[in-house]
């Protein structure tokens, strides 16, 4: 009976480098939903490295990943396997009914909307309201009251939780900061940026090569697919047939699938999670693309809640041959779906042709080269009010030997940086099979 990982995005493949124990991978490479991908125009076979004239776009499965976060260690080993840029946020609400542009957060800037708006949102944040605060639009309402959530909060909010957000507890407070004084001051001027991801960074050579070189610290087998788990027999089953006795286990699955398949049964109902199309577009900018990084949308009629800009964080997710034109541009959109509602190849069609024609409307994109879409089956997890069921299970996989690890098998927000940094610290708490690339010191890694 062996050790094994369950999966090689950033905390498995950390965690593999320093134990030696063998990755168990359902696709064919590392990198989970923050694999990069790259297509050359006018063809549709992804291909997982560069051409060799670089004459493709890059893009990404799950959309635009950046890494932010202070963890040391992590952004030492990392910066072993990839060279990082470092860039500064610029990020904005945009409201498609106005044509208007808001730096977010959007509570920070409210000198960008017009007086009589500002007035009455400022004297609503300053006041608060009292009164219950379970779930998701309850805490919005009452932190940022009626005008910036008819505004902004709640059509937001609603498209980005795929209408969960009334029955789902508040979460990731970091991402909707409340700041009096900063409130105050962006009422009547400028103010710096705030917020988790005011700096972030990036491999020079795209996500995709980063995840690659730590896989060769790794034994990684792909395309082994975990269909079921015996914890009675210490059985590990695959898609393809096989199967291998197991005596601990890492697993960075999704929480529910692994419950699942290890035929648990926890006395209180799932928390839910929500499903992403994402929508990955190379062209031509419109006259009025923005040079934001990222803009977040509360409505559109296509129904999307995001749009990403690649090129507009680093020119090289461009072709070789089109960096230098500024016209030329990478983006990304993001449309959120219920758990596992996935929708009819028909209906992504559909999806992608209204997407296309909302951001000519908009005039944010002119000439199409790409449009690919991507889907990700469990791309943002919640929890139900009062619900106790992401601890409890947890719990119980632990009892039988399954330690569940990163963004998906622990049910909670974190990004690349603190993903990698968790799988690091597995290492360090599981101890060595072998030589490992990284040695671990009481202070941590030398």
């Amino acid at each position: 009976m062996g050790r094994y990982i369950l999966g090689a995005g950033a905390t498995g493949l950390a965690a593999g480098s320093i134990l030696g124990w063998k990755i168990f991978e359902a696709e064919e490479g590392p990198g989970g939903i923050c694999s990069s991908y790259y297509l050359t125009t006018g063809l549709t076979s992804r291909r997982p490295t560069r051409a060799p004239d670089e004459e493709d776009y890059r893009f990404e499965l799950g959309g635009g990943h950046w890494m932010f976060g202070e963890e040391a260690d992590a952004l030492r080993v990392i910066s072993q396997h990839s060279d990082l840029r470092l860039y500064e946020r610029k990020s904005s609400v945009y409201l498609p009914a106005r044509d208007l542009f808001v730096p977010y957060p959007i509570q920070n800037h409210l000198s960008y909307l017009p007086p009589q708006l500002a007035d009455r949102a400022l004297d609503q944040l300053l006041a608060g309201s009292e009164g219950p605060q379970t779930s998701m639009s309850d805490w919005l309402r009452r932190t940022f009251g009626s005008v910036l959530c008819d505004l902004f909060f709640a059509p937001f909010h609603r498209s980005y939780t795929a209408g969960l957000w009334e029955d789902i507890s508040p979460q990731d407070f970091h991402k909707s900061p409340y700041d009096r004084a900063m409130i105050e001051k962006g009422r009547h001027g400028k103010i710096d940026s705030a917020g988790y991801n005011v700096r972030f960074s990036y491999p020079v050579g795209g996500l995709g090569s980063l995840f690659r070189s730590v896989a060769q610290d790794c034994d990684v087998s792909y395309m082994k697919r975990v269909t079921a788990i015996d914890p009675v027999k210490r059985i590990l089953k695959f898609a393809d047939g096989t199967d291998v006795r197991y005596e601990l286990l890492i697993s960075t699955i999704p929480l529910n699938r692994t419950v699942e398949m290890a035929g648990l049964n926890i006395p209180e109902r799932p928390d839910p999670y929500t499903s992403v199309v994402v929508v990955n577009i190379g062209g031509t900018r419109g006259k009025k693309c923005p040079d934001d990084h990222w803009l977040y949308v509360p409505e559109s009629r296509s129904g999307f809640f995001r749009i990403g800009f690649y090129s507009n964080v680093e020119r090289s997710f461009l072709p070789a041959s089109r960096r230098s034109d500024a016209r030329c541009i990478s983006m990304y959109v993001e449309w959120a779906l219920r758990g596992g509602e996935k929708p009819s190849p028909r209906e992504v069609a559909r999806f992608c042709t209204n997407v296309v024609g909302e951001l000519r409307e908009w005039n944010f994109l002119d000439e199409v080269d790409i449009v690919d879409p991507t889907w990700i089956d469990v791309a943002y997890t919640w929890s139900h009010c009062g619900s106790t069921w992401r601890e409890r299970a947890i719990s119980a996989l632990r009892d039988i030997d399954i330690h569940q690890a990163g963004r998906y098998g622990r049910w909670q927000f974190q990004g690349i940086v603190d993903s990698f940094s968790e799988g690091l610290n597995l290492g360090q708490m599981f101890g060595h099979d072998k030589a490992a690339p990284y040695r671990l010191s009481p202070s941590g890694l030398e």
